[in-house]
């Protein structure tokens, strides 16, 4: 996907119109929000660039859907890391000239590596999530900690309060610039999201309908293929001989090092000569196919034999295993509409993990919570067939 995008790019560059206008909130105001940092424009992009981008992404299907020219804007807000004030980033996507009021809808990106693919870089950056601006919806895409003016923290991966405060803080922010450059919605609010962007809809999902203090009200929620059971996922790992997905594996166990304190060396978990390459791989020049190729399919291979041994055995590395169940998102009960997406042969975030979270889900009162397998579908062909039965779903609910 990305080779393509690069090879369009220049040619779709040139349908853009950048402004670079910066709508700051530096100056005192009444009604000023603590949220709320600053607004630049990055550009407008015609509905035929658009097009341009969905089908170099793999979303030729997605195409018949687009039918508005978009104002792409960087959003910098005020969110919290490990207890203090920072600063974050992600895009904001306005159509233009809708016939009446759009919905917001907050849109959550899947799993990246490089700098250059945090959504407020657009359109250097793109996830696919920007379709649903064209498509007639005001769209928040927050970058995460970790990426965009955050990037020099290590992105939390999978760490349930910093994921969903990033998603929750960024839309706080945008309702109150929407209501200040006087951006009218209808006023209703969905969440969409897959792979990484799946688990933190389903964390932001979370915090929003357990603190009515946000004053965010849920629509509906819609999330593909995030590994919201990831104590499934760890145990699975820990004993099948290959991961398709080797990446995924540095990500997660630096951000929970970093995050909590731990300060293990990258020795304790992987062995030579791949314990010395992470620091490398995970610098943000690197995309997921490279860092792929420099580390390897075998988990027995990958990880310290001790921590290997550790995984499989109940009695070893309980930190780390406390740490994964307590960001598993299994202890609560979705009320807004909610539909987990997943492709039954996903090698990356396996099926498993949402057919665990359903059944618990539906165990414990969950009537509203529906899920759609993707026959099939592995988890990069997947998110396609999401946005297109997502799409109907939203819209029969705009009301």
């Amino acid at each position: 996907m990305k080779k393509n995008l690069r090879v369009w790019r220049w040619a779709v560059l040139t349908l853009f119109v950048f402004t670079g206008c910066d709508f700051s909130d530096d100056d005192p105001q009444p009604d000023k929000n603590p949220y709320f940092v600053s607004a630049t424009s990055l550009n407008t992009a015609p509905k035929a660039a658009l097009q341009i981008y969905a089908t170099a992404a793999g979303f030729s299907n997605f195409v018949s859907f687009i039918n508005y020219d978009v104002e792409f804007f960087r959003i910098v807000y005020n969110t919290t890391y490990k207890g203090s004030p920072i600063q974050a980033s992600g895009l904001l996507c306005i159509p233009k000239n809708t016939p009446a009021p759009p919905a917001l809808i907050s849109a959550q990106h899947g799993t990246i590596f490089e700098d250059d693919d945090a959504p407020s870089a657009f359109p250097e950056g793109f996830s696919g999530f920007e379709l649903f601006g064209a498509v007639g919806y005001i769209t928040a895409i927050p970058d995460y900690i970790g990426y965009g003016v955050s990037k020099d923290i290590v992105h939390p991966y999978y760490d349930e309060t910093h994921t969903a405060l990033a998603v929750v803080d960024m839309l706080k922010a945008v309702r109150f610039y929407l209501d200040r450059e006087n951006i009218a919605t209808n006023d209703n609010l969905f969440l969409v999201g897959y792979s990484e962007g799946g688990y933190a809809t389903l964390a932001a999902q979370k915090e929003i309908e357990a603190n009515q203090s946000h004053d965010l009200d849920l629509t509906a929620v819609a999330a593909g293929a995030g590994g919201y059971d990831i104590t499934t996922m760890l145990n699975t790992i820990a004993t099948v001989p290959t991961y398709a997905e080797p990446s995924f594996l540095p990500l997660i166990l630096h951000g929970y090092n970093v995050t909590y304190g731990w300060n293990r060396p990258y020795t304790d978990f992987f062995q030579a000569p791949y314990a010395a390459k992470i620091p490398g791989l995970l610098d943000g020049t690197k995309d997921r196919e490279e860092i792929n190729r420099e580390l390897t399919t075998s988990m027995a291979a990958l990880f310290n034999p001790t921590f290997y041994a550790n995984l499989r055995n109940p009695s070893g590395e309980l930190v780390l295993k406390q740490a994964v169940a307590n960001n598993s998102l299994l202890d609560w009960v979705p009320r807004a509409p909610t539909r987990l997406y997943h492709g039954t042969n996903d090698e990356a975030v396996f099926y498993q993990t949402s057919v665990t979270t359903y059944n618990q889900f539906r165990a414990a009162g969950a009537t509203n919570v529906t899920l759609i397998p993707i026959p099939g579908g592995m988890h990069r062909t997947s998110i396609e067939p999401m946005f297109l039965d997502a799409l109907p779903w939203i819209q029969s609910l705009n009301k």
